[in-house]
């Protein structure tokens, strides 16, 4: 078999990615009867371009970037690894500590990490509310419209609500994480709830395990530089370039 050029290689790669989603590096290796290392390079590229973003052991398509699951679909995801990364983030929280608490499902698994802590929990989650409250959190819950698909509060009423407030420390979700565009997630009211929140805190955290590194969402949430990432493993290629601009926490698991 003759050896493909760059672009006939890039054109292979994206047409297995558009039949099968995700794709391990070896089976493109195969497809394009090429070395690892090219295709490593080759998806380098691909995902400079915004067309692919690379994972542990190969690639796959970048989604929409105004694609959203509803609360109950993305708590079912990755839960052990959510699990994980909210143990370590709740482990950050300090007595007599005023935190913020954003409507992310990974968010929601640090409750339970809580319930021994003498703190005041500020929250825009309605699905968070009960489980704060059997374990006798003090919690005050932001006004506003009620978000029907993430149950979270946004708008003009939940910014003005929550701008009576100063933090300690906030935790959020977003959708996708990247180089160049940051902190996203698509909807531009949970983006301004969420932004608003980094700048009323001391410190700021992402909780996103690794399937979100590499994606992009429709509104930009922060700077990369603007909050601590506490994520999964991944691999040291993908990681390390996100490590020059911010703090990040990897989770073993």
């Amino acid at each position: 078999m003759l050896l493909l050029l760059t672009q006939e290689r890039h054109q292979l790669i994206l047409q297995r990615l558009n039949e099968k989603e995700i794709v391990k590096l070896q089976e493109l290796v195969e497809l394009t009867n090429s070395s690892e290392s090219t295709i490593r390079r080759d998806l380098v590229v691909l995902e400079e371009q915004n067309y692919i973003k690379r994972v542990h052991g190969g690639a796959s398509l970048l989604k929409g970037t105004n694609q959203e699951q509803g609360f109950v679909e993305k708590s079912s995801k990755n839960l052990q690894e959510k699990k994980q990364i909210a143990e370590y983030a709740a482990n950050l929280v300090e007595d007599g500590e005023c935190i913020y608490l954003d409507a992310g499902t990974s968010v929601f698994q640090m409750i339970p990490f809580l319930a021994s802590k003498e703190i005041v929990v500020v929250t825009n989650g309605l699905t968070h509310i009960d489980a704060l409250l059997e374990r006798g959190i003090k919690t005050y819950l932001l006004g506003g419209l009620i978000k029907s698909k993430t149950s979270a509060l946004i708008g003009r009423g939940a910014i003005e609500s929550m701008d009576k407030y100063r933090f300690d420390k906030c935790f959020m979700g977003v959708n996708g994480i990247h180089l160049q565009y940051g902190y996203t997630t698509p909807d531009p009211e949970e983006a301004a709830i969420k932004s608003r929140a980094i700048q009323l805190s001391r410190e700021a955290y992402i909780l996103a395990d690794k399937t979100k590194i590499g994606d992009v969402t429709f509104a930009k949430v922060c700077d990369l530089q603007d909050a601590t990432m506490i994520t999964t493993e991944a691999d040291c290629e993908i990681l390390t370039p996100y490590q020059v601009k911010t703090t990040i926490k990897v989770v073993t698991t």
